[in-house]
C-alpha cells in the first residue's frame, strides 16, 4: 500500500499517531509524518483506520500497483 500525507491540509490533530503509532508520528512542528521505512504501512492493520480518523482527510491510502 502507499500512504500519502498532504502536508498543506494537515492541521496536526495527531489522530493518526494515536490510532497507528507504529506507522505515524508528528514532526517537530506537530504535523503528521510517517516513521522512517514505513511508507508502505509496514503491514499495520490500523493504517486505514488512522486515515479515516484524520479530521481533515489529509491522509490517502491506496494499493500499490506493481
Amino acid at each position: 500500500m502507499d500512504i500519502e500525507i498532504d502536508t498543506d491540509v494537515c492541521i496536526g490533530a495527531g489522530q493518526c499517531a494515536l490510532t497507528a503509532p507504529e506507522v505515524f508520528t508528528q514532526d517537530d512542528d506537530g504535523y503528521s509524518a510517517l516513521l522512517p521505512g514505513l511508507e508502505d504501512g509496514g503491514g499495520s492493520p490500523l493504517v486505514r483506520e488512522a486515515a479515516r480518523a484524520c479530521p481533515v482527510s489529509a491522509i490517502t491510502v491506496s494499493e500499490r500497483v506493481s
